[in-house]
């Protein structure tokens, strides 16, 4: 009887078939889409194969190895698609996961506004039934990406007579639509990866309401599981940004492509020990005792990381998560980042105080420090600070493990009942 080849075996055999560097990003995204192996742990009828995800990711690293081009990143792999499968109707998984898969969509979240942040179930942005759409008006911050994405998730309040957590509405939204105006907020990095939007008589169509009116919390709250998760992981990101907006959907694949046999490269904005060590040594700082003691600490922090988040995975393909495990895997990863930030400007000194923000300011403090890397060790110790506030704060996820996970009884929260419209802005 012959032996059935498996996943990855298959995998290998149809990327020496079809892969194809002249092919544009486009076309080379909607062949892996249409195979499956884009996003091959969803279900086989939704654009998946059922492969685990450890399975998944064996298919990430190989398609990597092999020299092309992984399948889109993001919002919408990541956060989009899994709340689909889990929230949404037949209808909108038809519609929307196709997108998703291919890289033809964008998403952002428009969740966070000026005054509810950590108190997300104390939003304004307000969504009025109109016939068959909805309309919504509302201001948005700290929306990631927003500048490149044509399409949205968004939670607005449906109900102003419920109470807060009651009232809240889970969408689909087209971003290029009039009245959506977004505003990048550049940051001391240098970059703009937040924005503002503001929503002005936009419209949603009802079919694209996710999990039915003032449903939007416990569907939000299974996005953002998905997202505490994703930020505790230690899996790299597509080659390029997905989306119309972006660009690279009309240029050649093979621009994109990994060397073969190369790992994934690490993100300049993740604290990573062994480029510090590298640059301690290049500086003359490799014997310093606290210096060395603070490297070993972060490199020992790296690897807790990556197991817990093999051993988090492990848990829930065996049917036995750990609970709170994503909101304790966001933790461990903004001490990382905030140890990495001390142990960044500890290495770099006063030169820590230089940086650059654009290719030839780069090239040119890079020169005239010595310090290969000096711009990317910089923004990664600058960006340091964002983590532990997106996401929901450090403070939001230690009292979500004692009160769901140890039991603690809750804060005092007067008033959780008042109608939403009686209640003060927080």
């Amino acid at each position: 009887m012959a032996e059935v080849a498996g996943p990855i075996d298959q995998l290998q055999r149809w990327l020496a078939e079809r892969w194809d560097p002249e092919l544009t990003l486009a076309q080379w995204w909607a062949r892996l889409g249409a195979s499956g192996w884009s996003q091959p742990h969803w279900p086989p009828e939704w654009f998946g194969r059922g492969l685990l995800p450890t399975e998944a990711r064996a298919v990430t690293r190989t398609i990597r190895q092999f020299g092309a081009v992984t399948a889109p990143r993001g919002f919408g792999p990541d956060l989009v698609g899994p709340t689909l499968l889990e929230h949404g109707t037949a209808d909108q998984k038809a519609r929307h996961l196709p997108g998703i898969v291919t890289g033809t969509d964008a998403y952002c979240q428009l969740f966070s506004e000026p005054s509810a942040g950590s108190d997300l179930a104390g939003l304004q942005c307000r969504a009025v039934r109109d016939g068959d759409q909805w309309v919504v008006n509302g201001h948005k911050v700290w929306t990631s990406g927003g500048q490149i994405a044509n399409r949205a998730m968004l939670v607005a309040r449906t109900d102003v007579d419920a109470a807060k957590h009651a009232g809240l509405s889970f969408f689909l939204v087209d971003m290029l639509q009039q009245g959506v105006e977004v505003r990048p907020l550049r940051e001391m990095t240098g970059r703009t990866r937040f924005n503002e939007v503001f929503l002005t008589d936009v419209r949603v169509p009802a079919a694209d309401l996710v999990g039915g009116a003032g449903n939007g919390w416990p569907v939000a709250g299974t996005t953002l599981a998905f997202e505490r998760a994703a930020s505790g992981g230690d899996e790299a990101g597509a080659s390029a940004p997905a989306g119309p907006l972006a660009g690279n959907l009309s240029r050649r694949a093979g621009d994109f492509a990994h060397s073969p046999g190369a790992p994934a490269a690490p993100s300049a904005l993740e604290p990573d020990a062994a480029r510090l060590a590298e640059a301690a040594r290049a500086l003359g700082y490799a014997l310093d005792p606290g210096l060395r003691q603070d490297l070993v600490v972060l490199y020992v922090l790296e690897q807790l990381r990556s197991r817990n988040s093999h051993r988090a995975r492990a848990l829930q393909e065996s049917g036995r998560p750990l609970p709170g495990i994503a909101n304790l895997a966001k933790m461990a990863e903004n001490h990382t980042r905030r140890l990495g930030r001390d142990v960044t400007f500890a290495v770099l000194g006063a030169a820590g105080m230089l940086h650059a923000y654009d290719d030839q300011s780069v090239a040119a403090l890079e020169a005239q420090s010595g310090i290969e890397d000096h711009a990317a060790l910089v923004e990664h110790a600058l960006f340091a600070q964002g983590p532990p506030i997106y996401g929901g704060s450090d403070q939001i996820q230690r009292n979500i493990v004692g009160e769901r996970v140890l039991g603690l009884p809750k804060e005092p929260r007067p008033g959780g009942e008042v109608p939403s419209g009686d209640r003060p802005n927080s």
